[in-house]
């Protein structure tokens, strides 16, 4: 069985080397997968950037809008980007923590049903692969080949049949750390002109700066999708816009009442 199972292993890695090299598109796919997979904390970086500069920005939007001074808007400011660069970091890495914690569950479940329910569990790797498109032999070929290595076996039922792709050995720390990192780095942006003293239309630079770090942090989702630079850095922009002019607005108003 080894044998069979080792050449049958073989037989796909060799269509897969002639495959790629007779395919440009695919081979170019498949470099830009390993890419980002490689890059696994870009996602982290850019979703903490993101949102650095836009509550951010929300905030000084607001807090001009209310006509506070500069010293006040620093401390809005810093205060916010501390706070939620935290409670952002600390929510990722929780999030990713129970995603593992749950995935090792799941797996257990499914070690204990491998060896207490057997036969069930081959006719579920034998539905799995029927609805691949497998038949006859080669459907049976494909039963036999998962169901004698156990790891593979239990990898199927956990992608295939739960849905779960396990994260593997990263550590949630490290995606939380840059999370919060990247959200005090890109957060800090907009308070920069207020850090100035006597600095004119310290508004007006924030607006500009801001503009450039959201358009500047939605061109860098190119690096884990396949949106354009254009398109990315257009989207977040017109996002943390629409926040901080909806944040000037009520800082205005509200401003307003309370004289």
């Amino acid at each position: 069985m080894k044998q069979n199972i080792d050449g049958y292993l073989k037989e796909v890695l060799a269509r897969k080397e002639k495959y790629l090299s007779e395919n440009e598109q695919y081979r170019k796919h498949e470099n830009l997968y390993h890419r980002h997979t490689a890059g696994k904390y870009i996602g982290d970086f850019i979703y903490g950037a993101n949102d650095g500069i836009i509550t951010t920005f929300a905030v000084v939007a607001g807090a001009v809008g209310a006509s506070l001074s500069p010293v006040v808007i620093l401390i809005l400011g810093f205060a916010n980007i501390v706070a939620d660069g935290f409670s952002m970091g600390a929510s990722n890495y929780l999030g990713r923590r129970s995603e593992q914690d749950y995935a090792r569950a799941q797996r257990k479940k499914e070690e204990w049903e491998i060896d207490h329910l057997r036969e069930i569990e081959v006719e579920e790797i034998r539905e799995i692969f029927e609805k691949k498109g497998f038949r006859g032999k080669d459907l049976e070929r494909a039963v036999e080949i998962v169901t004698s290595n156990r790891n593979v076996w239990l990898d199927v039922m956990m992608k295939d049949e739960l849905g779960i792709i396990e994260s593997g050995k990263e550590d949630p720390r490290k995606h939380g750390l840059v999370t919060f990192c990247a959200f005090i780095v890109a957060g800090i942006i907009p308070l920069l002109p207020f850090v100035v003293p006597g600095l004119p239309n310290t508004f007006l630079i924030s607006v500009v700066l801001g503009g450039i770090a959201l358009f500047a942090a939605g061109a860098f989702r190119t690096l884990i999708t396949t949106v354009s630079w254009v398109r990315g850095g257009l989207e977040v922009l017109l996002v943390g816009s629409s926040a901080a002019v909806a944040a000037y607005i009520v800082g205005y108003f509200v401003e307003g009442l309370v004289r």
